[in-house]
Formats: C-alpha cells, sequence, structure tokens
C-alpha cells in the first residue's frame, strides 16, 4: 500500500514564488477586476488586479497588456481561501524596488 503526503497547496504557492520574488508571466484572459497570467505553475495562476498596474491615476481594462504578452511583476501575496492564486504587482515602484536594493547607511 502506498501512501501519499498531501502537501498544502499554500506552503507550495509560498516555496515556489516567495513575497518579493519577481515572477514573469504570459497573459492568459482579461477579467473586469485585472489579468492572468500563466506563471508556469500546474494549478494556479497570476493576477495582478487593477490597482497594482500604477502608481497613480486609474488602470482600465482597454489599457491591459494584450493576451500573450510576457508581464514581469513582484509576488505580494497568495489567495488564502482557493489557494490557485499568486497576487502580483506591476506598479513601477514595487518593480524598482524589489530590483534595486536601497543602499541606506
Amino acid at each position: 500500500m502506498t501512501t501519499t503526503t498531501s502537501i498544502e497547496p499554500s506552503e507550495v504557492l509560498s516555496d515556489r514564488y516567495p513575497l518579493g520574488q519577481l515572477v514573469i508571466g504570459t497573459v492568459e484572459h482579461h477579467a473586469p477586476f485585472g489579468i492572468f497570467l500563466n506563471i508556469n505553475h500546474p494549478t494556479a495562476k497570476g493576477l495582478i488586479k487593477l490597482p497594482d498596474f500604477l502608481d497613480q491615476g486609474i488602470m482600465k481594462p482597454d489599457m491591459y497588456p494584450p493576451i500573450g504578452a510576457k508581464v514581469g511583476a513582484i509576488v505580494v501575496g497568495y489567495n488564502e481561501s482557493n489557494q490557485c492564486e499568486v497576487y502580483l504587482s506591476a506598479r513601477p515602484t514595487v518593480l524598482h524596488q524589489a530590483l534595486v536594493p536601497l543602499n541606506l547607511k
């Protein structure tokens, strides 16, 4: 008899996509509240919500990157209820802070 160890999806997501990590995904779907990205995970998708695109102004659906476009974003959270979404931010300031470490003295 073979037993399988169950791994919580949230553990897998946070291990594979730690907070602050840059993720490159492919736009798969446009929704009124944001876009879904293929992030090369068998069960999870990346989600960039409308407020997570711009530092200022209002992102509108007609401004979305096209289906099939590659998009870089930073991991900012996970969907705790369904465990199949990685929340991402493409705000310029978030990308800049994640990619350019500050040298504070």
